[in-house]
């Protein structure tokens, strides 16, 4: 019975109103609407613009990746609503896992808390790889040159395994996360308005490519919208579009790490509402229209590389020689600030599953000067810096988007459980259209996950392997809310 104990929805409300640790330490609630609506812009806009649009290009869609974009935001419109009444319901940390834990009980929870952990610590990675090559890009640009041992991984994935490729870490990857782990041991405050600084200058430079760039597409590039099917599914044709919407879905799981920020949120009730929608309408428009202006300007097989956007400007010759250093120095600044909100999101989660008694203690510490979870943060940035410098981008990417995928279906399926169990419950937002919201959330979602590739079904098996006996063997038996049943 343990396994399918609920966390009482009266109660998460009342620690998100204490929100202190066991030291009597707690979060500091600082974040404006305005500051959570940049903190998605600031996860959302990165690596679906700056990285994965290429590989989604070049792989899977050809020109057709605009509406993969266009699949994956519906399904995150729908997920979004879902979110949207959970996280002004429930202002904790704790996200999705938080979610499940009300909703589908401990052992769904404990898996979506593993889940998040593989969705969160290896986007973090996963942006930590691409920043480097954009990084390396700029540095070869202004006549540094850093030696490719030193800017690549030294394991590749092709045909079913891995392999070594000569080079001996990702430094600059490992560099930037250890940077971003110390500013955002130091306060939430800090880390917030460094965002907000870098989230402005990455969608100017954004705006400044697609006008520019609009202005000189190759039409010829665009011809066909959607290449044919090669005869394998996923390798473009309408099945390409499917499978690149799931690995373009990694773009987006920016609104979904806002919903982390609750417990800091000044007036979670409406604002955490306004911050997942707001950052999730920008950001799809951006996307699109840069999806458009990249495929574009370049042929789409030209943009299977960790700079895409780079390759896209520099079809404009020299005369824009400028603007591609722009968008090396937006791509640099705006895909550390990615990084900044991953690595924010993770050590809340753990924090609300150590508070339960699944993970150890140490995971909830928060520091009594900063009030930010800093043990939490410091194992969070390790364990990105290692998966950073040692694995290639298109691994790491899959794993993301099946991650996120899998939390937002759980999200979605909690909405209608929890109509359902507890109807009368304060809801300051309202999921419309039930039940076809959810759903329609559960379909999208749950068809994109079945289109990604079976290597990555296996990688995800064997992480949630792993997760399950992590779980019976120390979180089961630990659980404060498993005891307090059973003393019962």
């Amino acid at each position: 019975m343990g396994l399918w104990t609920r966390k009482d929805i009266n109660t998460l409300q009342m620690e998100a109103l204490a929100g202190a640790d066991v030291h009597g330490n707690s979060l500091k609630r600082v974040l404006s609407a305005y500051q959570l609506i940049m903190l998605g812009i600031g996860a959302i806009i990165g690596a679906g613009i700056f990285v994965i649009t290429g590989e989604a290009a070049a792989n899977y869609a050809g020109p057709g990746v605009m509406f993969s974009f266009m699949v994956a935001a519906l399904g995150c419109f729908f997920a979004g609503l879902c979110y949207a009444e959970f996280a002004s319901m429930i202002p904790v940390a704790g996200s999705a896992y938080t979610y499940a834990y009300a909703t589908l009980g401990e052992f769904i929870a404990w898996i979506i808390g593993w889940d998040l952990v593989l969705e969160y610590l290896v986007a973090s990675s996963t942006v930590s790889v691409g920043w480097s090559g954009y990084f390396t890009a700029f540095m070869h640009e202004i006549g540094i040159f850093i030696p490719a041992v030193l800017t690549s991984a030294p394991l590749a994935y092709n045909d079913g395994q891995f392999h070594l490729t000569g080079s001996f870490i990702n430094f600059p990857a490992v560099l930037l996360v250890g940077i971003i782990t110390s500013i955002l041991v130091f306060g939430i405050e800090m880390s917030a308005r460094f965002n907000n600084v870098i989230v402005m200058i990455k969608v100017a430079v954004v705006l400044l490519v697609i006008g520019i760039g609009i202005q000189h597409i190759n039409w010829a590039n665009l011809d066909p919208l959607v290449p044919p099917n090669t005869g394998k599914f996923g390798e473009y044709g309408f099945s390409g579009v499917i499978r690149a919407s799931a690995v373009v879905f990694f773009a987006y799981i920016g609104f979904d790490a806002v919903s982390t920020a609750a417990q800091e949120a000044k007036n979670p009730q409406r604002d955490m509402p306004i911050g997942i929608l707001g950052s999730l309408a920008i950001c799809t428009v951006l996307y699109i229209l840069m999806a458009f202006v990249m495929t574009g300007l370049a042929h789409y097989t030209t943009l299977n590389v960790p700079h895409p956007v780079f390759v896209a400007i520099n079809t404009l010759g020299p005369t824009y020689a400028w603007l591609g250093m722009l968008v090396n120095i937006g791509a640099i600044m705006g895909l550390a600030s990615v990084i900044l909100v991953l690595l924010m999101g993770q050590p809340r989660i753990f924090m609300s599953m150590s508070r339960d008694g699944l993970l150890p203690g140490a995971f909830g510490r928060v520091h009594s000067k900063y009030r930010t979870p800093y043990v939490g943060t410091i194992i969070t940035g390790s364990a990105a810096a290692i998966l950073g410098g040692l694995l290639p981008i298109d691994v790491l990417g899959k794993l993301v988007s099946m991650g996120t995928l899998l939390a937002f279906v759980i999200v979605c399926a909690g909405v209608l459980v929890l109509r359902h169990t507890s109807p009368d419950l304060k809801r300051p937002f309202r999921t419309p259209f039930l039940p076809f919201v959810p759903l329609a959330g559960i379909g999208i979602c749950g068809y994109m996950m079945v289109s990604l590739p079976a290597e990555t079904w296996l990688l995800v098996t064997v992480w949630t392997v792993i997760g399950l006996a992590i779980y019976f063997l120390y979180g089961k038996k630990r659980s404060r809310l498993g005891k307090a049943a059973a003393a019962e």
